[in-house]
């Protein structure tokens, strides 16, 4: 029941974090805005680069493209308060009925690493090039972020058996 419990925790505290992210995107909106629209505009990049043909200075593709990342953040939080409803629903059942109930969980947790993954390392690092930004850089953030819910998923996908603790 331990294991149970703490796959749960852990999976509420990720839910908790991506709602936060949302909500302040959300009730913040200029904040991160300016993120994304330097990160699209490659201003803070090497001067030198021979990849500025990629920045995008429209400012309607840099509300939908940050738009587009609230909705996926907000998305991921919905179903990891739905994955934690359905493995709380199913804490004390047996392992099968339980290990079932973590399915909600796993599609928000994947959509997360993907978030991290495409959107903030891919497209943002590289494509971007946000690692060439002292001041608009969020590539360590979105790794440990990465790593966080990579660690979680790999948790909560460890099978439950009815004789664990």
């Amino acid at each position: 029941m331990i294991t149970r419990t703490a796959k749960l925790l852990l999976l509420c505290a990720l839910a908790l974090f991506h709602t936060l992210v949302a909500f302040n995107n959300i009730t913040d909106f200029d904040s991160n805005y300016q993120f994304v629209r330097h990160v699209l505009m490659m201003d803070s990049t090497f001067p030198s680069s021979h990849a500025h043909w990629r920045a995008i200075g429209a400012p309607a593709f840099h509300i939908a493209f940050y738009v587009g990342i609230i909705a996926w953040e907000a998305a991921i939080a919905v179903l990891l308060w739905w994955g934690s409803v359905r493995m709380l629903r199913g804490l004390r059942e047996p392992a099968k009925l339980f290990n079932a109930a973590k399915r909600v969980a796993v599609l928000g947790l994947t959509l997360s690493l993907l978030m991290w993954l495409v959107a903030f390392l891919c497209i943002g690092g590289e494509w971007f090039l946000m690692w060439q930004s002292q001041t608009w850089n969020g590539q360590q953030e979105a790794f440990r972020m990465f790593v966080v819910v990579a660690l979680v998923l790999l948790i909560l996908m460890h099978a439950d058996t009815d004789e664990q603790v």
